[in-house]
């Protein structure tokens, strides 16, 4: 007979097997937690423009515009001083002549585009550049008043937070080089359209200081005839104040400080010293106030309030070199539009 097969009892085995793997204690690698900085973006809210605001202040405007159009077009053409008040109720706002003659109010017309076209390409510059970078603001507000020039500007308002540099430098710097380029295109077309005058001519209630983009324009434009008809002895068309208007508009936003467009810019370039630079703004308009023009104060008051905190933008990453040269620029349009006495009363008018 042959030999008897050896029986192999299956759950003798695996119990064996089960009691090895029981005295194996498995080395689990001890993992120090890590952890990593998550940067978490809130969804912008929805913008609800009030639309109806926006188009009114936008129509007061065009009218109280219209109505200083309508008085700086007939000192034109009747050869007066660009700024002679005359006897309206309100300095330069011919309100009697045109309720008794309507159809001169469209004489306002050319002014009034021309200064609303160059405010709103300032604000739309800021605007657009929010936009692009996810940025909550508004549409420009037009502000009506009984100025010189009938309103006091536009502005944007920021409603959400800035998250670089670079973003706050963009929207910063757009609204003064696309103010600053409408208004020097206007100045090519509308300077030739002034006529030359004596000093009696053009000294009215209120005599305007040019800045240096001016008399560069005014240089490359007459060449040697400028000596024959100097920029102070001419009677300006109203499309060239209107420029004037832009021009000084871009030199009050570049100005460095507090949370002007200046500022922003500044504060992009360098966040540990725009608290310095605003306070050597200050420094610096007080003494013109003294001595040169009284309104420097009001804007040295007004960096004064709002200039020393400025809103937290995130220190990381830094602006390009690219946009450090471009900051050169807007230097160059603050030289070149900055006007140290921007408004003067002769004497013989006081």
């Amino acid at each position: 007979m042959g030999r008897a097969k050896e029986k192999i009892r299956i759950p003798d085995i695996l119990s064996q097997r089960i009691e090895a793997m029981s005295e194996i204690t498995p080395q689990v690698p001890h993992l120090e937690p890590e952890y990593r900085p998550v940067e978490v973006f809130l969804a912008p809210p929805v913008q609800r423009h009030p639309y109806w605001l926006h188009i009114l202040l936008l129509l007061l405007t065009f009218g109280t515009t219209m109505l200083v159009g309508t008085r700086l077009e007939l000192n034109f053409l009747q050869g007066h001083p660009i700024f002679t008040f005359g006897e309206d109720w309100i300095p330069l706002f011919p309100i009697k002549l045109v309720m008794h003659n309507p159809h001169l109010i469209l004489l306002g017309l050319p002014f009034s585009l021309t200064l609303m076209t160059i405010l709103l390409c300032h604000e739309m510059g800021h605007y657009i550049y929010c936009v692009r970078y996810g940025v909550w603001a508004t549409l420009p507000y037009f502000i009506p008043a009984p100025t010189l020039i009938g309103t006091m500007g536009a502005f944007i308002r920021i409603k959400s937070a800035i998250r670089s540099r670079t973003a706050l430098f963009d929207i910063g710097i757009a609204g003064p080089i696309a103010g600053f380029l409408v208004g020097l295109v206007v100045l090519l077309f509308a300077l030739p359209m002034s006529k030359p005058g004596s000093p009696a001519m053009v000294q009215g209630d209120v005599v305007i200081g040019f800045p240096l983009i001016f008399h560069l324009v005014h240089w490359f434009m007459l060449g040697d005839a400028t000596k024959v008809m100097p920029l102070d002895h001419m009677l300006l068309h109203p499309t060239v104040i209107a420029a004037w208007v832009g021009m000084f508009a871009t030199a009050l936003n570049l100005l460095p400080g507090g949370q002007l467009d200046g500022g922003h810019i500044v504060y992009s370039l360098f966040p540990r010293g725009h608290r310095y630079v605003s306070w050597l703004t200050i420094g610096i308009l007080l003494p013109m106030a003294l001595f040169l023009w009284p309104g420097w104060l009001l804007w040295a008051v007004l960096l004064g309030i709002s200039g020393m905190r400025h809103p937290m933008v995130p220190t990381w990453p830094e602006v390009s070199p690219g946009r450090r040269w471009l900051a050169v620029v807007a230097l160059a349009m603050l030289v070149l539009t900055f006007v140290p006495l921007p408004i003067a009363i002769p004497l013989a008018s006081r």
